[in-house]
């Protein structure tokens, strides 16, 4: 349901519900629609006025990891927080298939995902660094292959010119991105939707993190590197939004092209 299509609106309200979880961490608006259902019990995160519209308000911190924060969730439910799953995303097949004929076109061997994108400038490496990433990883013998948005798309032909690999950036669906990670020996990105795909999949990640909280939001385990230089000014991202930086995303722009790659370099030893 999309509370901003008049239609999903009222037809989720004429429905009858024994209980709501409104997932939102922030905004006001999905626990006052939460709260017209009427449902006996109402479940959502405490984190402003918004925690007087449940019946069972959960408290909610940066510090803990987000999947965690949403296991909370049930636990008015009498469902306690159990271990998290390594591989928990499945792909249907026709998603696998499609992009198993994408990646025909891509020259024999292994190769690395690469997700150059994000929405505010602050979340941004540099695509000429992704780039550089590429051609260092040529020499050992690894393509890339680049996904993300149509917007993403003349970045991705930047990154793999002259050979370096593929660009499906706008090519692919969200599960059909998912199924080429799927295929890949690991994923480069920033903090990230991408980035989470790959950890439901089990697929090893480097990820650059400078604004984002990387406590809530990094990967965990000996499959991920996270590469963060915890400036005294970041994580400076809250509930979603990140101010502008006066000091040019310094947390993000500091980390060198060479600490990607050599991470990238420990992970492939230890997953061969």
């Amino acid at each position: 349901m999309q509370y901003d299509r008049p239609a999903d609106l009222f037809a989720a309200l004429r429905g009858r519900y024994d209980v709501v979880i409104d997932t939102e961490q922030w905004h006001r608006l999905s626990a006052v629609i939460a709260r017209l259902t009427r449902a006996p019990l109402l479940i959502g995160y405490a984190t402003n006025e918004r925690s007087r519209l449940f019946s069972n308000p959960v408290p909610y911190s940066h510090d803990n990891y987000e999947a965690y924060s949403f296991l909370n969730l049930v636990e008015p439910l009498g469902i306690k927080r159990s271990h998290i799953p390594e591989h928990f995303l499945t792909l249907p097949s026709d998603a696998v298939t499609t992009a198993e004929g994408l990646l025909t076109d891509l020259k024999t061997g292994p190769f690395i995902t690469i997700f150059a994108g994000a929405s505010i400038p602050e979340r941004r490496w540099g695509t000429e660094r992704f780039r550089q990433v590429a051609e260092q990883l040529a020499v050992s013998g690894y393509s890339v292959v680049v996904v993300g948005g149509g917007e993403e798309r003349k970045k991705g032909e930047e990154i793999v010119a002259g050979g370096l690999g593929l660009n499906l950036a706008g090519l692919t669906s969200l599960i059909e991105t998912a199924a080429v990670i799927a295929r890949s020996r690991l994923v480069i990105s920033g903090d990230s939707g991408v980035l989470h795909l790959a950890v439901g999949l089990n697929v090893p990640t480097v990820s650059l993190f400078g604004p984002g909280i990387a406590a809530k939001w990094a990967p965990r385990g000996e499959m991920h590197i996270v590469l963060n230089h915890n400036l005294s000014c970041s994580p400076c991202t809250r509930f979603g939004t990140t101010p502008p930086c006066p000091i040019g995303a310094r947390c993000l722009q500091e980390i060198s092209v060479d600490e990607v790659v050599h991470a990238v370099g420990r992970l492939l030893a230890g997953f061969r």
